[in-house]
């Protein structure tokens, strides 16, 4: 099967964007990781690795600093869709996410923009209910204390592909 070609769509703002640039580690049928460096690079984050998880409507994301320095896991909730070409996947942001750091203190975010789109008509009332859906299925892994089942297999991945890139180096 060949990688996927994965397209980011965004609400608030009005926005599509073709990952073109994004590495593809791994991908199953649940799964796709990544690698990629940042649009705009900020003092949190240069750089960082994706998972995609298809079947639970999130993208969960591992920051580092421009240093090297592992900065937050960011959690988009996420609906995924057939996107625009053959073997295409259009990532669409829900807009609500989670920013876990590195002492594992967390909060939820962008619920005011999530209620926005709301009033504007931005976001139906289905893609609501599935966004809150999803919020709450990783809310509840958090509270759980369940978080390694969700960013483990990215670990695995990035280890593995840091020493294959290491070993032709």
């Amino acid at each position: 099967m060949d990688n996927p070609i994965l397209y980011r769509k965004r609400i608030i703002p009005d926005e599509c964007i073709k990952l073109k640039d994004d590495v593809i580690l791994y991908h199953d049928s649940s799964m796709i990781m990544t690698s990629w460096r940042a649009f705009r690079q900020k003092d949190y984050l240069s750089y960082g690795y994706s998972c995609y998880f298809l079947e639970r409507g999130i993208k969960m994301s591992k920051f580092y600093r421009a240093d090297g320095t592992f900065s937050m896991w960011y959690f988009d909730i996420v609906s995924y869709q057939k996107g625009p070409e053959d073997n295409s996947v259009m990532v669409v942001d829900l807009l609500a996410d989670v920013i876990i750091y590195p002492d594992y203190h967390f909060k939820v975010v962008d619920l005011d923009e999530l209620a926005t789109a709301l009033d504007q008509n931005l976001i139906t009332a289905g893609q609501m209910h599935e966004c809150l859906e999803n919020l709450d299925s990783l809310l509840k892994v958090i509270y759980e204390g369940r978080l390694p089942e969700l960013y483990m297999p990215l670990e695995l991945q990035i280890a593995k592909w840091k020493n294959v890139t290491a070993d032709t180096h």
